[in-house]
């Protein structure tokens, strides 16, 4: 019930946003739509006057949302403003467009995932070490959705011919930005299971059934429904994700989807279009949210949802001596190249120099106008990184809070989740306007939903496991359950994920920074950087490949920090404390 509560709460919020939307910018509706029609024409008092009359807008803000909510109950989403033409159809059609994506995309991510998660399974059903993917599983996660676009589109195009630049006529167009959408989301999400995988395996059940002498492949399949549970809404929310997300990679093959539909008509004004985008986006959001959630419910099972299900304890992984060396390179060498760079001028413009390669003046090259790459890279570290881990802090903030709150976690990640951060930074700008405050905001409202998500399927297990269902029958105290044994067990794997987040919290501050909505050019910011070099890439790669570089450093060092454990977490030493003095069965 409470999570069918946020739910509609969550949807009522975002349908009033989206219905008030013309007045919520505090500009005229109708000075807008003029402006798109004729750019020429002079916004006199009669010309704005005529458009208030054909649009309704001379009834006012309530009146109006009240007449779009009752057209769009009947299946009517009104007019384009622009066009003319009926907004249901064309949603229609790009939402067709974005779920057949979707769907290619999501077999990609899967399958990557399987294969990054494929030895640690194999070897903990075996009982031997297990292998260390977060690397290259970070790698994927950090590389840029139009990087990786751009990418196949110059060599699997351009160069070898296997499949079509752009368009969308059959199969054949879908495959580059199925791999471009798909690799990423298969790096987060092999990592994610691949992060839950060695705790199942430290579970006692696991070493029963060694005993009884069960192969390996039984083990591993039975670990592997075992620990799905707790990463599934995951899946969901990257399966979601993907469908309003990929306003890039539709840019870039000209995709007609929902995300490039939405973009298109933010920017020539089109309300009426881009209300219906962002709402089928948010109402595709909930129903994916709801298959997931009958999925995970359907493979625990009655038994397990009531009280059965154990937490896995958490899993000490000493650092090894390959672990210190990765660490300290991927932090030691960003480093270097900051402070490298910072005597610079990022922001002096040398048009003989433009697109130069690297030589002795200029080490990383020069951009198309000739301003030094190193320089910029350097300058651009500040402003890049402390936005990105305030976003990042306060998203693990927000996630831990509403983690506890299952039903509430769901409903309004998945409300939030549903709308990508180019749609909450064009709904944000056009609140607040733009700026890189705005930007901020609209990146931290839709970064903490696969947080949450997270956290709230861990204080489900945990609020199960056995160890605390004897400590309260033993009189413990809900608020000393709560802060000695299940926050703990929560704020680990959590925080782990919130720093995986940091490369894709980057990407998303610089998408929006290089669509007008956050930090304009010509600042030194990493993702701008990366999207002004795009259309040189493949004359000169080296503007973009510094950007990359350091993004793909900082996944890494990311995810050596979050697996950086040395010692059993206070929660694990707790439920082993209860076994050795008798409280639950060992």
């Amino acid at each position: 019930m409470t999570a069918l509560v946020s739910r509609t709460c969550g949807l009522a919020a975002v349908v009033a946003v989206i219905g008030l939307l013309p007045w919520l910018s505090g500009r005229d509706p109708a000075l807008s739509v003029l402006r798109a029609r004729s750019a020429e024409q002079e916004p006199t008092a009669e010309a704005l006057g005529a458009v208030r009359r054909e649009l309704g807008l001379d009834a006012g803000p309530v009146a109006l949302f009240g007449r779009w909510l009752g057209d769009a109950l009947r299946g009517d989403l009104g007019r384009s403003w622009v066009g003319g033409g009926e907004v249901l159809p064309a949603v229609l059609a790009a939402s067709g467009v974005s779920l057949a994506l979707m769907g290619a995309a999501l077999v990609v991510a899967l399958a990557l995932a399987c294969a990054l998660s494929a030895t640690t399974c194999t070897r903990g059903a075996r009982g031997t070490a297990r292998a260390r993917t977060g690397g290259a599983a970070a790698v994927l996660a950090a590389l840029p959705e139009f990087l990786v676009a751009t990418v196949l589109l110059v060599v699997l195009s351009v160069w070898l011919g296997w499949f079509p630049p752009y368009g969308w006529q059959g199969p054949q167009h879908l495959v580059l930005p199925a791999l471009a959408l798909g690799l990423p989301a298969g790096g987060i999400l092999g990592r994610l299971v691949d992060d839950a995988l060695p705790a199942v395996f430290e579970e006692r059940w696991v070493v029963l059934w060694r005993s009884w002498g069960c192969s390996p492949g039984v083990i591993g399949r039975a670990a592997a429904r075992r620990a799905l549970p707790a990463v599934l809404p995951q899946f969901g929310l990257v399966a979601v994700g993907l469908t309003g997300g990929a306003v890039a990679v539709e840019v870039v093959f000209a995709v007609p989807g929902l995300g490039r539909t939405a973009l298109g008509a933010a920017e020539s004004q089109d309300l009426p279009l881009l209300q219906g985008s962002v709402l089928v986006l948010v109402l595709l959001g909930l129903v994916g949210g709801a298959l997931v959630a009958g999925v995970r419910r359907r493979m625990l099972g009655a038994a397990l949802r009531a009280a059965a299900l154990t937490a896995p304890p958490p899993v000490t992984t000493p650092a090894g001596r390959w672990h210190r060396v990765v660490l300290a390179v991927s932090t030691a060498v960003p480093a270097v190249v900051v402070c490298w760079g910072l005597p610079g001028e990022p922001l002096r413009v040398d048009p003989s120099a433009r697109l130069s390669p690297p030589s002795w003046a200029h080490p990383f090259g020069t951009d198309a106008l000739g301003r030094d790459v190193l320089a910029r890279v350097g300058h651009g570290a500040a402003a890049t990184l402390t936005v990105t881990v305030l976003v990042c802090a306060c998203s693990f903030a927000v996630a831990l809070v509403v983690g506890f709150l299952p039903g509430l976690a769901e409903g309004a990640a998945e409300t939030a989740n549903a709308v990508p951060p180019v749609i909450a930074g064009i709904l944000v700008a056009a609140i607040a306007g733009p700026g890189p405050v705005g930007a901020s905001l609209a990146v931290g409202l839709v970064s903490w939903p696969p947080l949450a998500a997270h956290a709230a399927a861990l204080v489900r297990e945990n609020r199960a496991a056995a160890h605390v269902a004897a400590l309260r029958a033993l009189g413990a105290g809900p608020t000393w359950v709560l802060t000695r044994h299940v926050l703990p067990a929560v704020a680990g794997p959590v925080a782990r994920h919130a720093v995986l987040r940091l490369p894709g919290i980057a990407l998303a501050l610089a998408s929006l920074g290089f669509l007008g909505l956050g930090t304009p050019p010509p600042a030194p910011e990493w993702g701008l950087m990366l999207a002004e070099s795009l259309p040189y890439l493949e004359r000169a790669p080296w503007a973009a490949l510094a950007p990359t570089a350091m993004l793909v450093l900082l996944a890494i060092s990311a995810v050596s920090l979050s697996t950086a454990r040395f010692t059993r977490t206070r929660a694990g030493n707790a439920e082993y404390r209860a076994v050795r003095r008798g409280l639950v069965p060992a």
